[in-house]
């Protein structure tokens, strides 16, 4: 079997009995909803035409073909490893219906095709669905694995993705873990085995962090000598610094509004400052806990494109999470030159200087209050929170990668 055939326990293993032939509610297709019902009737020898095959709810089919490699980014290293072909598998990517979901996959997958490779995906941009649109996501895995023919399989999660991703293909995989994949391992029955399974296959893994590489190799010891980290990037250019507003402090938490997120302890040490705006931007079980308090605006989710546009009208960016494998949106905001506040628990030790914020114990709400109220005094901008963001940009954690990939596809231990 060549790289880009089935993997031979693939139709046992990928898509439960009880799975198959069942549509997941997971994923829209960016049609209007008779172009979806016609799509839904149509023959499967269209889809050798590149067109029909959109069900109504699915996973996306668009691929992004790199082409020459982009201005800017077309060194002598990007044209020497141009042209692999990579599957990208994600259950993370953003969509109509959740603009905020797995932004950084996107933006990564868009370096990756810049500098001159040709990118396929099979992916979620739903949260919705359950766990039916996971084999979705399987059916499709399997189906681009197979049209596609990928030099190698770039994998964002574990499990399921990258189960699924492993299954799929011969093609070398490597395959990314965010955090939660690897806080399953242990917690949900199964998971660990797969896990495991995943870690063998893979010619590659990447952590986020070094805390999550740490907990990582303890729990899976597969992936001791073939785990890498390399951080999520943020895209200097779309998060620029801009002057800060005047007035009263105005801090802002972006996120799920969850109890991991720690939203309602954050909530109340803002309130203990008796002055400021604290906005959140985001969505989730605990929103009727936050809306309504004195001082504190709940806007829901909104599409990363105008997530710079509510970075520039904050002085303080608050990440609070009982655990934080990286804080991508910290990141961001220390793009713009924004002051923060960050769990001192997961990664934000790793890239917030002292300069730049303040890390604070979650858990205790004193030690919340304080850091909001020093964070506020910090310069406005904050150019030492620019400068420490400026070690993440994403086209360099895009050669990172490529690094990885091309390796992976040509047979070499990165």
């Amino acid at each position: 079997m060549g790289p880009g055939n089935t993997h031979p326990d693939a139709d046992r293993l990928a898509v439960p009995a009880w799975q198959r032939g069942r549509r997941s509610h997971a994923v829209r297709h960016h049609l209007d909803p008779e172009d979806d019902r016609a799509a839904l009737r149509a023959e499967p020898a269209r889809d050798a035409r590149r067109c029909g095959e959109q069900p109504v709810e699915r996973v996306r089919r668009e691929a992004i073909r790199g082409g020459e490699v982009a201005a800017g980014v077309g060194d002598a290293h990007a044209r020497e490893n141009a042209r692999v072909r990579i599957l990208l598998v994600s259950q993370l990517y953003p969509g109509p219906a959740d603009p905020d979901l797995g932004v950084f996959v996107r933006d990564l997958e868009s370096a990756l095709a810049d500098r001159g490779h040709v990118v396929e995906r099979a992916v979620l941009d739903r949260r919705s669905g359950g766990l039916a649109r996971y084999g979705t996501l399987a059916r499709v895995t399997f189906e681009r694995a197979r049209s596609f023919r990928p030099d190698v399989v770039y994998a964002h999660f574990l499990v399921p993705t990258g189960l699924i991703a492993a299954l799929a293909t011969r093609a070398p995989l490597v395959v990314t873990a965010h955090g939660r994949d690897v806080r399953n391992v242990g917690a949900l029955h199964g998971v660990a085995a797969a896990t495991r399974l995943v870690a063998r296959r893979a010619s590659a893994v990447i952590a986020v962090s070094e805390y999550l590489r740490r907990e990582l190799e303890t729990k899976v010891p597969e992936t001791r000598g073939k785990t890498h980290v390399i951080p999520s990037g943020v895209d200097l250019d779309r998060f620029g610094v801009t002057p800060a507003p005047d007035g009263a402090a105005r801090f802002l938490c972006i996120g799920s509004l969850t109890p991991r997120k720690n939203v309602l302890r954050l909530a109340a040490a803002f309130e203990r400052l008796g002055d400021g705006r604290l906005t959140f931007v985001g969505d989730g079980p605990l929103r009727p806990d936050l809306e309504g308090r004195r001082g504190i605006d709940v806007v829901g989710p909104v599409a990363h494109e105008d997530m710079p546009r509510h970075l520039h009208a904050a002085h303080v960016v608050c990440g609070a999470a009982l655990i934080e494998p990286f804080g991508q949106a910290l990141l961001e905001a220390m793009a713009c030159g924004r002051s923060v506040v960050a769990t001192r628990i997961g990664g934000p030790p790793e890239f917030v200087p002292p300069e730049a914020g303040v890390l604070v114990d979650p858990v205790d709400e004193d030690a919340l209050a304080r850091g909001l109220r020093v964070a506020a005094s910090f310069p406005r901008p904050n150019k030492a929170a620019r400068a420490a963001a400026e070690r993440y940009d994403v086209k360099r954690q895009a050669e990172r990668v490529e690094e990885l990939l091309v390796a992976a596809a040509r047979g070499r231990r990165a």
